[in-house]
């Protein structure tokens, strides 16, 4: 299945503990560079939140983001009446020496049994992993959902490649024909003019053979055969690439499998085009130029 490095994904957990929200977003990148925003009390879960981004991302800039928002249990303990009583001397002594020193709010009263440790990691890593992994499960369906798009507008444009090859074959056997004609009357006119009488010995037929065999070897160096055999051979193997039955698919190297296609790819049409013996051929590698840039850039996206 072909992945796109561009997704967003997101989920939020309630629980007795309290709430947490995961955000995963990524951009397209050369390698993996994954970037964790999470609180200090939640730290014990950052091995545990790259191993699980580990498996899904293999390249891209990926970002995820925990927050969460505890239960103040704090809050709904009794109020702790001798430490009270001591915070109150504490208080009417400190106001003698600052008389506007404001009272205590009542979230900051001390409770019977308080503690002030950290989150519990039995708790709450439990917490983080489910909330990843549901933002996983959002950000892989966005990442499918954008590949099969982009997978979508190559595969239309590899038909246009198609179109173009297939025409100039169509084309080619004409062009050549009429190429190697051309060179043949020159290559006469040439001889002739050079020395009007200095081939009487060489019968005509001889004559007209040796410069059909020049103009032959000459005719071949415009011969495009070979390049439009292997663009067809790029497509097909581009075509299974897009389809996800090519084997770097499965080890998750479309987007490199690509990029490196699309260089071969590019190094046909130049060929093409500096071979070219008429105007249509050269227009020809024109656009096939620019359709590979094109594709290129949709694969920039891939994984």
């Amino acid at each position: 299945m072909i992945r796109s490095m561009t997704a967003f994904g997101s989920a939020r957990l309630d629980s007795d503990a309290g709430a947490i929200s995961a955000e995963i977003r990524s951009v397209n990148n050369r390698f993996l560079d994954l970037s964790l925003r999470i609180p200090e009390d939640l730290r014990f879960a950052e091995s545990r939140m790259r191993e699980l981004v580990g498996r899904q991302a293999l390249r891209g800039k990926v970002e995820l983001k925990l927050t969460y928002a505890a239960i103040d249990r704090e809050a709904l303990r009794p109020i702790d009446a001798e430490a009270m009583q001591a915070l109150a001397e504490q208080l009417q002594w400190a106001r003698q020496f600052i008389p506007d020193l404001p009272a205590p709010a009542l979230s900051e009263l001390p409770r019977e049994g308080a503690t002030r440790s950290g989150l519990d990691a039995d708790v709450w890593l439990p917490l983080c992993e489910q909330a990843c992994i549901q933002a996983l499960e959002e950000f892989g369906a966005a990442r499918q959902r954008e590949g099969a798009r982009l997978a979508q507008a190559m595969l239309t444009m590899a038909d246009e490649i198609d179109t173009i090859v297939v025409r100039v074959d169509a084309e080619l056997p004409a062009l050549v024909q009429q190429h190697q004609d051309r060179i043949a009357q020159r290559l006469r006119e040439a001889l002739e003019t050079a020395s009007p009488e200095g081939f009487a010995a060489i019968s005509g037929a001889e004559l007209t053979a040796r410069i059909a065999q020049e103009a032959s070897l000459f005719g071949l160096r415009v011969d495009v055969a070979e390049e439009l055999t292997r663009l067809r051979s790029h497509l097909q193997e581009l075509r299974e690439i897009l389809s996800g039955k090519h084997a770097s698919a499965t080890r998750g190297g479309s987007g490199k499998r690509l990029d490196f296609l699309f260089q071969e790819m590019n190094r046909e049409a130049n060929t093409l085009g500096s071979k070219a013996a008429a105007l249509s051929v050269t227009q020809a590698a024109i656009d096939l130029k620019l359709l590979i840039e094109q594709m290129r850039e949709q694969a920039q996206n891939i994984e």
